[in-house]
């Protein structure tokens, strides 16, 4: 691999994953940190320099409650590092070959079946945001940069994110299903999340939104029973909706509400998942953790 590939957010669940990818494979990578962003428009392009792919995995953590300044956090993180980053590539004479951008699925509403060409976008805060931080990455002048954009399911670690903080009370025999357990639960292992940006990062033709997600689709009941089977721990409890409520706020809605969302055009493209299934990856994942 060579290629010189600069990313934002590289000390991420994804982009320290992918910047490990990058280096065993002989690229080379540039981090861009927050203090590159805060430095001004000609030190980024400067950055950036030489660099043939530029990957925004930047954004403050969704989790948690909530409140104005949180949610402004959220919202401004993802769309004035997007807009620099494309300002800065559009302005550069020699411009990187590849921009790829992060969005999420919870850009689609709760209700239907989605693929990469559903315009049923939810009405709520996090749907905005995403709209939002697409809208910018559109920015980008496409006559010179090809551009691809991955819509993220929720990422499945045991290093960090979702999956680290469900372990150690489904350890303990603790862990339940979230209310009816009926609502979507759109994941990938972190291991397809990395050869999907590296495939796209090589594959001329991809181009436009990308659903990153498993192709089998579960809801949160079936997630948490696989993952006690996977644990050899039994799952009894049901987390009541009320509670996560009055810890979370508004911001239990990514708890409670999931998307049903499917990985159209990764697999119309080309691409082949290395786990395709919840029990494998689950079972991947905890015996890398130990």
């Amino acid at each position: 691999m060579n290629l010189k590939v600069a990313i934002c957010g590289a000390t991420g669940l994804i982009g320290r994953h992918l910047g490990a990818e990058i280096r065993s494979l002989g690229g080379t990578l540039v981090p861009i940190g927050r203090k590159d962003l805060q430095q001004g428009l000609h030190h980024l392009m400067g950055c950036l320099e030489s660099v043939d792919v530029v990957v925004n995995l930047a954004g403050a953590p969704i989790l948690g409650r909530w409140t104005p300044r949180r949610k402004q956090d959220i919202l401004s993180s993802r769309i004035q590092t997007t807009r620099l980053l494309v300002v800065a590539i559009n302005k550069m004479e020699r411009a990187p070959s590849v921009f790829i951008s992060s969005s999420a699925v919870g850009i689609y509403n709760n209700i239907d079946v989605h693929d990469e060409f559903s315009s049923q976008f939810a009405n709520d805060f996090l749907s905005d945001v995403c709209q939002y931080w697409e809208q910018e990455a559109f920015k980008l002048d496409a006559l010179r940069v090809r551009l691809a954009v991955f819509r993220f399911g929720v990422v499945l670690s045991s290093k960090n994110g979702a999956l680290k903080h469900m372990l150690l009370p489904f350890r303990l025999g603790l862990g339940g299903v979230i209310g009816s357990g009926k609502q979507m639960f759109p994941w990938i292992h972190v291991t397809d999340v990395v050869n999907a940006l590296v495939w796209a990062m090589r594959t001329p033709e991809v181009k436009g939104i990308y659903n990153a997600v498993s192709p089998q689709i579960v809801d949160n009941q079936t997630f948490a029973m696989t993952l006690g089977e996977v644990l050899n721990r039994p799952v009894v409890f049901s987390i009541p909706l009320w509670l996560l409520h009055l810890i979370f706020g508004e911001g239990a809605g990514i708890l409670v509400e999931g998307q049903q969302v499917i990985p159209h055009r990764l697999l119309a493209d080309g691409f082949r998942f290395s786990f395709p299934a919840l029990e494998q990856a689950l079972s991947n994942i905890l015996k890398k953790s130990g």
